[in-house]
């Protein structure tokens, strides 16, 4: 005989309509708890990882537009428009995160603060400086990121 936890390492999807299937009748005697517990824990660890990831981005593309502006006009010119459209698309991004997740408002100070660690060597390996030409602190405030009007080449650095 199958048993739930069977289903669950054969095939996720089949056991994620099973479990559905219980639960809209009734049968919580029979859910795989367990295993329950462990997707309800995934799937809110995903949704914070989506965040970071899409700060990661929008950081990297900020700090480029950022050092370029200051340093390496032509690399802004060549590239400014591509990197402004990622800035855009990646803010889209995260405000439909946190529309579909408010609680996940509070962690993006926590969440920039790592995200800009990991945004500096990207940016300054995309650009060919060095990591120590990059603000070692990310120099503006999470409402200045997730602000669709902020551009750091437009005077927006602290």
């Amino acid at each position: 005989m199958r048993t739930n936890a069977d289903l669950y390492h054969q095939d996720l999807y089949a056991w994620t309509q099973e479990q559905t299937a219980l639960l809209q009748a009734g049968c919580f005697d029979r859910l795989d708890m367990p295993h329950l517990v462990e997707e309800l824990q995934l799937m809110g660890g995903s949704e914070r990882g989506e965040l970071a990831n899409r700060l990661i981005v929008l950081l990297t593309h900020l700090l480029k537009l950022y050092v370029a502006a200051q340093h390496l006009p032509m690399d802004l010119q060549r590239a400014g428009a591509g990197w402004h459209r990622t800035c855009r698309t990646q803010r889209l991004h995260i405000a439909k995160v946190l529309r579909r997740n408010p609680s996940l408002r509070r962690t993006v100070p926590d969440e920039l603060a790592d995200a800009y660690e990991i945004a500096r060597v990207e940016a300054a390996g995309d650009l060919a400086i060095e990591e120590t030409a990059v603000l070692a602190a990310c120099p503006w405030t999470p409402e200045q990121v997730l602000d669709a009007a902020f551009w750091p080449e437009e005077g927006g650095a602290v």
